[in-house]
């Protein structure tokens, strides 16, 4: 069974079985994907405030809730699925300026909010699926959210 494997590798190696078009088609649009020279920002726990609802007894906050964080910014994120169609809001803070856009992304869509002045934003009638944020400050590099799968 291991030769198996072997001859496979070295057929692979030596370009006489090539990666299947599928395999490569999914590698290049995952690769359109990324934000160069972006920063990425890491999650963070969100604490729920003494009394507030929660998504259990252990004080956390309600699923569809996540935050990141990186370069000074902090990004919250909050999804829904209604309808069939994917709804996000969330905050950046602090507020990211006048010039400031965000960026809501997947796979296959991106529209872009200028957040408010307390840098709220919003965008629904998105497919249900992988989603990230990308906040786009003048003079900052882009910050991003990791993927957050979100399904009905």
């Amino acid at each position: 069974m291991r030769e198996e494997y072997l001859l496979a590798a070295l057929r692979m190696g030596a370009g006489a079985d090539p990666v299947p078009e599928g395999v490569s088609a999914s590698a290049r649009a995952a690769f359109g994907l990324r934000v160069p020279g972006g920063v990425p920002a890491g999650p963070v726990d969100v604490p729920v405030p003494p009394g507030a609802r929660s998504s259990s007894e252990a004080g956390t906050a309600p699923a569809g809730l996540r935050r990141f964080s990186a370069d000074g910014l902090v990004i919250d994120v909050e999804t829904t699925v209604t309808g069939g169609h994917l709804e996000v809001a969330g905050q950046v803070s602090p507020a990211p300026g006048q010039d400031a856009r965000i960026e809501v992304r997947t796979p296959h869509i991106a529209k872009v909010r200028v957040p408010s002045g307390s840098g709220h934003f919003a965008v629904a009638g998105l497919p249900p699926g992988w989603v990230s944020v990308v906040c786009h400050r003048p003079g900052h590099p882009p910050v991003f959210t990791r993927w957050i799968h979100v399904y009905p």
